[in-house]
């Protein structure tokens, strides 16, 4: 009775485009909603872009391969849930690219390291790891201390961004280089405009030298913010205002 297959089975080539047409046609209705709808991550509140400060950091944390021994993703597991923290939020992400998820832990998770520990310990700990965890394989980055940050590049790290879809605006794109000394200079002229463009962001001298701004304060900066934007006490996966 199903005996017409084998004219298909029998002809390759007219198997391979049935095969194709087939699989074009799965691809097509999984892929095309996609071009219809403005993003595919929930909003959630309290998720803001990264300062210019901190987003040298995160350059900083790429080119020093940190995201080989850190993931940046607590799984909805229990034993990670009560060592790290609350789960990881797709939304938590929507403003890295690319993205640090990882998957390799020679060291901690550090989606939830944000405000763990005071700026003193991470100075600590970056210049010499075993004067503060005795186990630690993790190599020194003392040098970051003296090495000033590059703020050339910092508007242009911001307008590519933008063209990622993150909502920096012109002003902000404009100001990036002051911003990203402005932050970790409390007592600076700029320090008030910068807390205009960035409100409720710390600014404080991260690396405990007040003269000069360094990739020190870039990291730690960096560091301080992950998983600090959304209020986890209060949060609420079905409320409204997460479900937009």
């Amino acid at each position: 009775m199903w005996t017409w297959h084998k004219w298909f089975e029998r002809h390759t080539l007219i198997l391979l485009i049935g095969i194709l047409v087939v699989v074009s046609i799965g691809g097509l209705v999984q892929i095309a909603p996609l071009f219809f709808i403005e993003s595919t991550i929930e909003e959630v509140e309290g998720v803001r872009p990264y300062t210019p400060l901190e987003l040298t950091g995160r350059q900083v944390y790429i080119r020093e391969g940190c995201y080989v021994c850190h993931s940046q993703m607590v799984r909805p597991l229990r034993d990670e849930v009560e060592r790290y923290g609350h789960y990881s939020l797709a939304a938590e992400s929507m403003y890295d690219h690319p993205f640090q998820w990882g998957s390799k832990r020679t060291g901690p998770d550090l989606a939830r390291v944000g405000e763990r520990y005071s700026d003193e310990w991470h100075r600590a700990h970056l210049a010499d790891p075993r004067s503060v965890v005795p186990e630690s394989v993790m190599p020194p980055y003392a040098f970051l201390a003296n090495t000033e940050i590059d703020s050339a590049h910092v508007n242009a790290h911001l307008r590519a961004n933008r063209l990622l879809r993150v909502p920096y605006t012109d002003e902000q794109i404009a100001n990036a280089a002051m911003d990203a000394r402005a932050q970790a200079e409390p007592l600076g002229s700029n320090a008030y405009d910068f807390e205009q463009r960035y409100p409720g962001v710390a600014i404080r001298d991260f690396d405990g030298d007040p003269a000069r701004v360094t990739e020190m304060d870039a990291l730690i900066a960096y560091l301080q913010m992950l998983g600090t934007g959304v209020d986890f006490s209060t949060y609420q996966a079905d409320a409204p205002e997460n479900e937009r």
